[in-house]
């Protein structure tokens, strides 16, 4: 287990010892959801698996449909075409938490392409598919996250195709604003948010039941690629509440835990 160290004021056995207290750090849980992402081979296989589908189903749209409409895919960025698993790694080596040194992470523009996405867009865009990112990254991180998109050769890599977040968090004006000119023929992303408004801000028994309603979408219009590290599932334990203590999140944690 990680742990962090500091100076024991509390009176304890500790007092006695020349040691400092050892304090379990309160990312700890990330680590192995941060492993999985960099060290899996089946985390790269669900992602090329999700990429494999969306050509696919890319191909069978372009049969049906033809480009009688400008057809337009849209794409989230964290987690689904830009690796940030180093950034969570960070703050499980250094005790921190999001927003500490995001803004650091992103004006490196080094993040390296999720397994599989830029082939993909890169084949979309050789079809004459558009590509929109729309991410709930600040404005202020644009200059950065388009160079690390261009760096990388994604398609569409400009001020028009990439949509941060402004105002509020939810994507749907956003995804509605595309729509105005294009036909919207797949969403791809790591959170259900990405793809629609029904499932945002909800509780764990409600994204199961909408999840169930959308069963056909996934793998259709909807392609959902893994992130175990973060996302709206973590909002949804802590009842979107993150005020809590890091004591009081992993008991909430443990007490979802469904054993035998």
């Amino acid at each position: 287990m990680a742990v962090s160290f500091q100076n024991c004021t509390n009176s304890n056995a500790f007092n006695d010892s020349p040691y400092p207290e050892p304090v379990v750090n309160s990312n700890d849980h990330l680590t192995m959801a941060v492993l999985y992402q960099q060290t899996a081979a089946e985390y790269r296989a669900l992602c090329y698996q999700a990429f494999n589908l969306a050509k696919m189903r890319l191909e069978q749209s372009l049969r049906i449909m033809g480009l009688m409409r400008q057809q337009a895919i849209i794409v989230d960025i964290d987690e689904t075409v830009l690796d940030n698993s180093p950034y969570e790694a960070k703050c499980v080596l250094d005790g921190i938490i999001y927003p500490a040194y995001w803004d650091e992470w992103v004006m490196k523009a080094d993040a390296k392409s999720v397994p599989g996405a830029l082939e993909f867009l890169q084949y979309a865009a050789s079809k004459g598919i558009k590509v929109f990112y729309i991410t709930n990254r600040k404005e202020k991180l644009r200059e950065a996250t388009l160079r690390n998109l261009v760096n990388l050769g994604f398609p569409n890599a400009d001020d028009e195709h990439l949509l941060m977040q402004m105002d509020e968090s939810s994507k749907k004006a956003r995804r509605e604003k595309v729509a105005e000119t294009h036909a919207i023929i797949m969403l791809i992303g790591d959170n259900l948010n990405d793809f629609s408004d029904v499932f945002e801000k909800k509780s764990i028994p409600e994204r199961f039941e909408i999840s169930d309603k959308h069963k056909d979408d996934f793998g259709n219009i909807f392609i959902v690629l893994p992130n175990a590290m973060y996302g709206e599932w973590e909002s949804a334990l802590y009842n979107y509440d993150y005020s809590q203590s890091p004591k009081d999140r992993a008991e909430i944690r443990n007490s979802k835990l469904k054993g035998f």
